[in-house]
């Protein structure tokens, strides 16, 4: 009879929920309660019951060996009245991390916390659509095993730190639609090859693209709505495998004539700039082009036959000191 009973209470605790909250560590289940009381105990979060497991809780996931917290994405379809403040500093604690992700979150503000250079084991940082403001820090720079960081459509100011460029494994570098001023760092063009897709635009950037920028080869560029003046052709060159480039909406000034263009373009997008010069022939050869726009431009003579050029309509070239021939009107 006392056998019996041992295995009955034995069965009682291997079921309770103090027991199933044993596969997750405590000390991160610690981090994970004070996160969520700094963010004003959110419905988002009432998942996080300290009686059980919180390697089941919701926006988290475990190590499935080792149990340790490896990724916290709070994300939200609905705006929430009650998930407010900044990023909790304790963040910093869950030292496994390898995603941290806050998104749609409109009441969470304050800078981007400090504590985060603590995650040396981070690989994805996405902060987006947020009211978090101040400037990029440079201590994101610590982060070497970052592949993604996207800080796009929030409030951040001030410049883009150089120190970026020190991410040795970066992929994707997202900080559109922030308010970040002054120049697109010159260090960027030590990235290491090919370079993280540079998604820059809907700031105020200001000054010359660096030319540096000749010697990477993203896949995707996007400097658009910006105020940067000058040269853009060190973005493209006939040896590129470079997709995408939208460098609309800014004051670029050069000769469209003596660019070369990757064969490998699938979006190019020039519009609203001073470009002079004709459009090239070799862009004829560029066979997989599916977006095009060079409108808003002081491009002149001959639109050149042939590739996929006449697959665009007249709003893509429209707007020009003197460009002729199809779709435009024939040359007289």
């Amino acid at each position: 009879m006392v056998t019996v009973l041992k295995l009955w209470f034995v069965t009682l605790l291997l079921l309770s929920p103090v027991a199933l909250s044993e596969l997750c560590n405590p000390h991160d289940k610690k981090v994970l309660l004070q996160i969520k009381n700094d963010l004003n105990n959110p419905y988002l979060l009432a998942s996080w019951n300290p009686d059980t497991d919180c390697c089941q809780w919701y926006c988290v996931e475990c190590h499935p060996k080792t149990h340790r917290i490896t990724s916290l994405v709070i994300l939200s379809s609905v705006p929430e009245t009650n998930f407010s403040g900044q990023i909790p500093p304790s963040v910093g604690d869950l030292p496994y991390l390898e995603t941290l992700e806050f998104h749609k979150l409109p009441k969470l503000t304050g800078p981007i916390q400090p504590t985060i250079a603590k995650l040396t084991n981070l690989k994805e940082l996405y902060i987006s659509w947020t009211n978090i403001s101040g400037p990029v820090p440079d201590f994101l720079a610590q982060l070497t095993n970052l592949q993604f960081l996207d800080l796009s459509f929030n409030n951040l100011s001030g410049p883009i730190p150089s120190s970026l460029s020190r991410l040795p494994n970066l992929l994707s570098l997202r900080l559109d639609r922030n308010k970040l001023t002054g120049p697109i760092p010159d260090s960027f063009g030590s990235f290491k090859r090919p370079g993280p897709s540079l998604v820059l635009s809907h700031n105020q950037l200001s000054g010359a693209i660096p030319a540096s920028l000749a010697n990477i080869d993203p896949q995707r560029i996007d400097f658009s709505r910006n105020k940067l003046e000058g040269d853009a052709s060190m973005l493209f060159g006939s040896n590129k495998t470079t997709q995408m480039v939208d460098v609309s909406r800014n004051l670029l000034a050069f000769d469209l004539s003596r660019v070369e263009f990757p064969t490998s373009l699938i979006s190019l997008d020039l519009n609203h700039n001073k470009i002079t010069g004709k459009i090239p022939v070799g862009l004829t050869a560029v066979d997989f082009l599916q977006g095009f726009n060079v409108s808003y431009n002081r491009l002149c003579g001959e639109i050149p036959q042939g590739g996929r050029l006449q697959k665009f309509d007249v709003d893509s070239y429209f707007h020009n000191k003197c460009l002729c021939g199809s779709p435009l009107p024939s040359c007289n």
